[in-house]
């Protein structure tokens, strides 16, 4: 497979973007990565890269972006933060990818058994990852059930889960709240921002399309 250019960048619509991510998810979870030459997508973007998304995902070793989607070297923008939430530095990544660089979609995904979450459940209190952590407490807070403190911890699953994919929609909010940049392309329907949760005990990403 060749790298994208600025015009097979431009026939990609948003909803386009989805579908690539969603049939490399299929091709992942049933080993059937496409054919491509890695060296020579390098060859293909030493001048310059043309990704269709853009992909805010945590730093835990088992979600790759480009492994859990197929995707090639110049196929999308990938950011990474324990806990997956955003900030300027990443909002302004964010701009960059979209206004910029082209792509026509913003993807926050989430997974199972976080442990930046877990950690936010359990009030962890360790150097900088305090201050980490407090990003993703108002999503801990914001999940009212179950109301019985021992069991609001890391050691409920089902718990940790739910704070995941409310932290997933915060982030999405928070995105069009704090970047008028990408809140106006997405009015303009330039781009896309969407959520989704990958299991990590399967494999696949589920979206979730607003």
């Amino acid at each position: 497979m060749k790298a994208y250019t600025k015009e097979t960048q431009a026939l990609i619509t948003s909803k386009k973007a989805i579908e690539l991510l969603k049939e490399g998810n299929v091709r992942f979870q049933k080993k059937m990565g496409s054919d491509r030459d890695l060296l020579e997508q390098v060859s293909d973007t030493k001048s310059g890269q043309f990704p269709f998304a853009t992909i805010l995902s945590c730093i835990d070793s088992r979600v790759s972006s480009e492994l859990i989607f197929d995707q090639g070297i110049g196929d999308i923008f990938s950011a990474r933060v324990a806990g997956n939430f955003v900030n300027e530095d990443i909002l302004g990544s964010m701009e960059f990818a979209c206004k910029l660089a082209g792509t026509k979609l913003v993807l926050v995904l989430g997974h199972t058994s976080c442990g930046a979450v877990k950690g936010a459940c359990d009030d962890a209190k360790l150097g900088n990852l305090t201050a980490l952590i407090s990003k993703i407490k108002p999503a801990v807070n914001a999940v009212s059930q179950p109301a019985d403190a021992s069991l609001r911890t890391s050691k409920n699953i089902d718990f940790v889960n739910e704070v995941a994919v409310k932290n997933v929609q915060m982030t999405i909010d928070n995105i069009r709240k704090d970047s008028e940049v990408l809140r106006e392309m997405e009015s303009n329907d330039e781009i896309m921002i969407v959520g989704g949760m990958y299991d990590i005990s399967n494999g696949k990403v589920t979206f979730f399309e607003s």
